[in-house]
């Protein structure tokens, strides 16, 4: 699983146990995921469609800094399915997993786009393959 995003828990990030909101927790992965989904995508109109059951396993508190990492379990016609795991970046503890997230691309009419992908690639793999 690649950790792409790091983020530092502030006291606007706690709820009034003195811990890491949830809804906080499930915004920064939907944000994530929705970066994540759109470059592979290559499409702008990208948008969650599911969520699967959320695993809070450990929290966070102020000071803490946590890593989100994302996992590309499928590829289909229009979507893009991610597993999801958030952990301490400093003590490696598990917060929080989500087995899938599908994200699907969006035509101009609104409706699910078919993208033709099939595997993971890199922004630098498509600037070197553009350039030849």
């Amino acid at each position: 699983m690649n950790f792409h995003t790091r983020k530092w828990i502030k006291p606007e990030d706690l709820n009034p146990n003195g811990t890491l909101f949830g809804g906080r927790l499930l915004e920064w992965i939907d944000e994530e995921a929705a970066l994540y989904a759109i470059i592979q995508l290559e499409n702008p109109r990208t948008v969650t469609k599911y969520m699967s059951e959320i695993d809070f396993r450990a929290s966070a508190k102020k000071g803490d800094i946590i890593e989100i990492g994302l996992e590309v379990v499928k590829f289909g016609t229009a979507s893009l399915t991610l597993k999801c795991e958030v952990r301490n970046k400093m003590t490696r503890e598990v917060i929080i997993t989500i087995e899938r997230i599908v994200m699907v691309g969006l035509g101009d009419d609104g409706k699910a786009k078919p993208h033709g992908k099939k595997e993971v690639e890199y922004v630098k793999d498509r600037l070197e393959n553009s350039k030849n």
